[in-house]
Parts: C-alpha cells; structure tokens; sequence
C-alpha cells in the first residue's frame, strides 16, 4: 500500500478544502496520485449530492454587490440544509465570491450563474463539490440584477433577507441614506410587488372575498370576548375603488355627519380625514404586498409613495427585489 503522508494529506486539504479523513482516504484510494485524489473528491461529492437531491434547502445567506458607479446590483440567495453550515465562515465566502461574480458577468438568472466557470470547474460544479465536503446540499435558489440611475442595497442582521432597489434621487442631497432606508422598510415588511396596479383584478376579487371571511371570523371570537370589532372591508386594493366606490363611500359620510347633527357649512373640514380612513381601510392587500402602498416605518404618517414624493421632486423607486431565506 502506498504510503500516505501527513504533508500530502495537508496539501490536499488545502487545495480541496475537503476534511482531514477525506483526504486521506481519496489519496489512499487514488495510491497517492494527486490528481486522482481530486477526482475521487469530485465523484464523492457527487454522490452525496444525489442523495442530498430532495432535500430541502431551507437555510443559507443572502449577498449582494453592487458596482462602483452604484447604477447595477445583484442580490442572490445561497442555500444549505442547516443554520450551521449558514454561518461557516467558507460558505459565507463563497456568496460573496457568487454574488460578486454575478455583478461582473452580467449574470441574471440562477441558470447563467451556473454556467460560469469557476477554479477549472462550472459553479454548478463547485456547488456540487462543496455539498460533498459539507454534506448538504448546496444551491443557488435565486440571482436578481437591477440597473437604473441609482441602487441601493441592504442585508438584514443574520444574513437571511435582503434587498436591492433601484432609484432615481431628484437631485437632492441624503439620497443613498433615504433610499437605503426604504430598502431596510423593505427587509422588514415583505412587500411582493411595487405597486397595487400590477395586480391581477380578479386575483384581488379573490383575496378580498377570502379577507372579508377572515375578519367576520375574528369579529365572531371579538363579539365573545366583548372586544371593539374590526371593520369589515369593502375593497382590498386601490384597484377596487373606482370612482362609484368612492362617491357611494362620500355619501355614506354625509349621512353619517347629518345623523350626528354636524352642520353642513363644515363637512369640507370633515370629508377629507374620513375619505382617508374608508381608503386605508379598504386598501389592506395594497399595505400587504405593495411596497409604495405601505405605511412608511420610518414615518408612519404617509405611504412609502408620499415619503418618496416628499423626499424630492422627481425623487422615485423604479424597482426592487427582496430576498429571503426559511
């Protein structure tokens, strides 16, 4: 039997970054050859990868990069069985090393990062290999680029959310703090689309029907507990409060305040404040998922929308994409 020693079993850990017993024994199994060794690691991993195929990989991390001139970004998520494999110090290395390869080669989808070339391998390739050193299965679940006039980007503590938005800053100083912050508002309260308009009306008809159920549901247990019930909505979405809607919802308000003997001459003052809570009421899937219809966390008085506005004339978000991982 070949003799193995410790200085080749070192060397080749730490070419392949494979353990110590693996080594030894793809050096041993290759009768010392260097190159065979490797490869025996390559068809380890990939064996270990087969049966690691149907596995779910629910952890990971999420990277981002952008370039110097802060007008492209890439985000993507690269994901791992178990939290501890997340937050080996070679895995997070190898998101950024992805992410960063990504930004360069004009990478947009998972498939075109797959197909890059990585240390004399694809990065399909290099996923494989290192499921076999780590024993888990390692994926690449999504890459999203933006280009536009700005991006910002942000990654949530714990390295499981992140996102990447794309601005145009009206030329007003303290934009990238701004717009970063909108991106963290992002990280925090899951919006899935931009803005209620691309919705699908009879998606919404749905949610709204299931929504209004849900309410009368709570308000059934609220009635039980003698606690104030909540309102039950009309609409879910902007894209339902067509101009009738409105009109039926101003008059409702005027018999209401003729009912409660408020005089006539100050229903101007009134209307407005009212018009406002029977929208935000009505609006409850736009707060959800859309991102400009969402009340501000870092100014809970206006929507995402009004504080871009607010922020600066021509001041306004093009897109994003958020990220998470579990």
């Amino acid at each position: 039997m070949t003799t193995i020693s410790a200085s080749d079993v070192a060397e080749l850990r730490k070419q392949s970054g494979a353990g110590l017993m693996d080594c030894k024994k793809a050096l041993q199994e290759s009768n010392g050859d260097y190159e065979g060794a490797l490869d025996y690691l390559r068809k380890k991993g990939q064996k270990i990868a087969e049966k690691r195929a149907e596995k779910d990989a629910t952890e990971g991390c999420v990277a981002t990069a952008s370039d110097a001139a802060k007008t492209t970004s890439v985000i993507l998520a690269l994901c791992c069985e178990t939290d501890f494999v997340a937050r080996n110090e070679v895995f997070v290395a190898l998101a950024d090393r992805l992410v960063k390869m990504a930004l360069e080669h004009g990478v947009e989808n998972v498939d075109q990062l797959n197909a890059l070339s990585m240390d004399g391998m694809t990065v399909a390739e290099k996923l494989v290999e290192q499921t076999g050193k780590t024993g888990e299965k390692i994926v690449v679940s999504e890459v999203h680029r933006l280009t536009g006039n700005k991006v910002s980007s942000y990654i949530h503590a714990g390295s499981k959310i992140g996102v990447i938005l794309s601005f145009k800053d009206g030329g007003k100083a303290g934009a990238d703090e701004f717009f970063r912050n909108v991106a963290m508002h992002a990280a925090a309260m899951k919006p899935s689309i931009l803005h209620y308009s691309e919705f699908d009306l009879e998606m919404v008809a749905k949610e709204c029907e299931s929504m209004q159920n849900q309410i009368k549901v709570e308000n059934e247990d609220r009635t039980r507990l003698g606690k104030v019930l909540k309102t039950v909505p009309q609409c879910v979405s902007r894209l339902q409060l067509t101009p009738e809607v409105m009109k039926a919802a101003e008059d409702a308000i005027k018999a209401e305040l003729a009912a409660e003997g408020k005089p006539e001459k100050i229903w101007d003052k009134i209307l407005p404040g009212k018009l406002d809570r029977f929208v935000a009421d009505n609006t409850l899937l736009d707060q959800e998922r859309c991102l400009l219809n969402q009340f501000f966390v870092f100014d809970e008085t206006k929507t995402v929308e009004a504080a871009v506005k607010g922020f600066a004339d021509g001041a306004e978000i093009v897109a994003f994409r958020r990220v998470a991982i579990g």
